[in-house]
């Protein structure tokens, strides 16, 4: 771990600075940024800010130092290299470019376990990103336990600043750089917030496996019990809606740890998506969105200065920041034990995918590398037709290693722990996208209750014979149609054809992973669709 001396560096940073605000609480950053003319008030009093260009991350203008440390083990498919020499220079660019202006630093905390916690200082000239991230990470003091010596982190965040891509070898003027051996981030160029929160995010997946901790991009809650369920999921797929519950308490909304004693949460808030935010479907997290505080990301307000949440006409990506404390029904110490479930969500806008089905250890590994969700038409510019959309380990943006390297983990994981593991379908039945229709959130709440309590483990089922997994014959409850897709279906051969082309998909997908789609524990078929 790092040996740079942070405490340095940082107070080099701040003595530079016009005036320097340290670890302000969010009054003061509220008041700050409406000052300043960055954000507003909502009626409600949350604050609601823009991000201008960027709405959303920059994966390509993301960097990794090419180091010792480094050259041998990143994922450098997936990541660009800089040199050590590059981010140097970047980094005193950065910091030439924030003296004499504003400065506000946050010294916070990553991980609730305090034996794989880190101490992440945030530097930044923006009140309201101060906020943010002091609404999304740890708060000394609250709820955790903190370590003597967590390993330190330096985050300097320079939205304003411009990146010369001859100088500092980065592609364009924006720049998200993380040398992981010194555990510094450099993010320039974009006022997009969630670049700090995923940045951190990244160091932990980065150092986190070399202490037999497996880095997740999941949401968790607790049973009754105190064991642990664990919802993976890409955006869209209800991860947030539907690890939210009142009877379940929540450990954490995005970035967990798994360790040889259980799951702990690596931030301290939640950064929901809001688009179609509704009161009774989702109570909890829009409760959250009334708060004093809560950081409202391009969504748009209507003449009343309440969010619009249904108008997507700035973003589709409109987010609320909040700490976790605000919600109802929360974990204490931000921790749980061993997982007893996994579940991996999927929004399959193609209509082929049961709304349940009950994995194998193996089954579950190949869908966690796999990482499948759908985009449907309309929801991106030139999407007409479903898309399907694979990501690695369900956050494949975020992951240094090579994915292999975190799906043997979760296959230990579950050995050791004997969770079971499910497929869930949040999409669509009766037809894909503009045929059929969306399950119903009240019969997906029914089927995750009956996976989580144990009422399916000895249930009657029926294997797929495309997918291999087993499907619940019957819950009570549910209509048992809804349980067999093909039967949804109004014409039957085309269902099997869209399920073809998606086993297809699959298979094509999984060979980048180098093992054989014939080998591997996935979708059996003659021959793929073209």
């Amino acid at each position: 771990m790092s040996v740079f001396d942070h405490s340095a560096l940082r107070d080099r940073i701040g003595a530079a600075a016009a005036s320097l605000s340290l670890n302000d609480i969010a009054p003061a950053l509220v008041a700050r940024a409406v000052a300043d003319g960055s954000a507003v008030l909502t009626a409600d009093g949350a604050v609601s800010v823009r991000t201008g260009a960027f709405t959303g991350r920059s994966p390509k203008d993301k960097f990794i130092v090419r180091d010792g440390l480094t050259e041998n083990s990143v994922w450098w498919d997936n990541s660009g290299a800089m040199s050590p020499a590059h981010f140097d220079v970047l980094l005193a660019d950065a910091q030439a470019h924030l003296a004499g202006g504003p400065l506000y630093r946050q010294d916070l905390l990553a991980g609730a376990d305090p034996r794989h916690q880190y101490g992440v200082t945030v530097l930044t000239p923006s009140a309201w990103h101060a906020l943010f991230i002091r609404n999304l990470l740890i708060r000394p003091g609250e709820m955790v336990e903190a370590a003597a010596n967590p390993v330190a982190v330096t985050i300097m965040h320079a939205p304003e600043f411009k990146a010369d891509p001859a100088r500092h070898g980065s592609r364009t003027d924006t720049v998200i750089a993380l040398d992981m051996s010194r555990n510094i981030v450099v993010i320039a160029g974009t006022l997009y917030a969630g670049e700090i929160k995923k940045s951190v995010f990244s160091l932990f997946n980065f150092h986190a496996p070399r202490q037999g901790v497996l880095p997740m991009h999941c949401s968790a809650n607790l049973g009754v019990n105190g064991e642990s369920a664990l919802f993976f999921g890409l955006s869209g797929t209800g991860k947030t809606t539907l690890s939210n519950a009142p009877d379940r308490p929540l450990i954490g909304d995005d970035e967990h740890g798994w360790s040889e004693d259980g799951v702990f949460n690596l931030e301290g808030g939640c950064y929901a998506k809001t688009i179609k935010l509704s009161p009774a479907a989702e109570p909890e997290i829009h409760a959250a969105t009334k708060r004093f505080g809560t950081v409202l990301e391009n969504v748009i307000l209507d003449a009343n200065s309440l969010p619009a949440f249904d108008d997507i006409s700035l973003t589709e990506n409109t987010r609320a920041a909040y700490p976790i404390h605000v919600l109802p029904a929360i974990a204490k110490g931000s921790v749980g034990g061993t997982p007893r479930t996994v579940v991996f969500l999927t929004a399959d806008a193609f209509g082929v995918l049961p709304p349940i089905a009950r994995l194998t250890p193996e089954q579950a590994v190949y869908h966690f590398l796999s990482g499948y969700t759908a985009k449907v038409a309309g929801t991106e510019r030139g999407v007409t037709e479903p898309q399907a959309t694979f990501s690695a380990c369900f956050g494949a943006p975020f992951m240094p290693l090579h994915p292999t390297v975190y799906g043997a983990m979760l296959a230990e994981k579950l050995k050791e722990s004997g969770a079971s593991a499910w497929l869930i379908n949040t999409g669509w039945t009766g037809g894909g996208y503009g045929l059929g229709k969306r399950i119903d959130i009240a019969s997906t709440r029914r089927l995750l209750t009956a996976a989580l309590n144990g009422e399916l483990d000895s249930a009657e089922m029926r294997t797929d014979e495309l997918f291999g997994f087993a499907v619940p014959v019957a819950v009570p409850g549910i209509n048992p149609t809804l349980l067999t897709p093909r039967a949804t279906w109004a014409d039957a051969e085309a269902y099997d054809r869209q399920a073809t082309h998606l086993a297809g998909l699959f298979r094509a997908n999984f060979e980048k992973f180098g093992t054989g789609a014939d080998a591997a524990p996935g979708p059996r078929m003659a021959q793929a669709a073209e």
